[in-house]
């Protein structure tokens, strides 16, 4: 499978650059550059986005940091800067790699490898697709507890516990929501809050800041979520090409 990739920088012999090295990179589709940042927002988020963006820090309208602050939770944001002083803002920013230039290829390349081994990785500690259910050890000592994905609402974090609420019940077990998370088939699971994943098949209205489930209950969307989880909804939204009537 091949790694798309997005490249941001106000200066056009950065972007060439970089659309040499990764296209003379095997499994790198080069996806898109803007040197205007603003305008590469559209691009960077959304379910569309692309897998890496190469990301330039100090560019006019809008710094790399400000930029990788918003689309950090749809892409893998890797920083190309000449001023080696932003790096600790630079992993603030959850920033995969930081690359100095004038950027090598053997740099650009090692980045690279490390970004396909943690592809790998993740592959490889993926719950199975074919499996439609997961286990979770129960508050109560020695019990496991079978729960089928369908059969799961929401979970809700607490503390140093989750609960999963279900359609039969609520189930408490000693997992964190990033744990649970990973072993969450997507898109059937959405994360709209810090302490909140949801079944999207449990979703009934979506209005403002909150979500409605289909038991009446209602989920507030955190603001580092909600974007991400509009687009999703969106992607599913049944549209029409008429024009609305004058009177409308």
């Amino acid at each position: 499978m091949s790694i798309s990739c997005y490249v941001v920088d106000d200066e056009s012999g950065a972007i060439a650059l970089m659309e040499e090295y990764i296209e003379q990179t095997p499994e790198l589709e080069l996806v898109g550059t803007s040197l205007n940042p603003v305008e590469a927002l559209d691009d960077l988020t959304g379910v569309n986005a692309p897998d890496i963006t190469f990301v330039d820090v100090d560019m006019r309208l809008l710094s790399g940091l400000d930029l990788a602050g918003m689309v950090n939770l749809y892409t893998t944001v890797v920083f190309t800067t000449a001023f080696p002083q932003y790096a600790v803002q630079a992993f603030e920013k959850e920033a995969f790699d930081y690359l100095l230039k004038p950027i090598t290829y053997d740099r650009f390349l090692k980045c690279i490898q490390h970004a396909k081994r943690k592809r790998k990785q993740a592959a490889k500690n993926d719950y199975p697709i074919r499996e439609d259910f997961f286990n979770i050890k129960s508050e109560i000592k020695g019990r496991m507890v079978k729960i089928t994905f369908d059969e799961v609402m929401y979970i809700e974090g607490a503390v140093n516990y989750i609960q999963i609420h279900t359609t039969d019940g609520k189930h408490m077990t000693y997992l964190t929501m990033k744990e649970i998370e990973h072993h969450l088939p997507k898109p059937l699971f959405a994360r709209i809050h810090r302490s909140f994943i949801v079944n999207v098949n449990f979703v009934k209205v979506t209005e403002r800041g909150q979500i409605k489930l289909k038991n009446g209950e209602s989920l507030d969307m955190g603001d580092n979520y909600k974007q991400r989880f509009l687009d999703l909804m969106d992607a599913y939204l049944i549209k029409t090409n008429r024009k609305p009537d004058k009177d409308d």
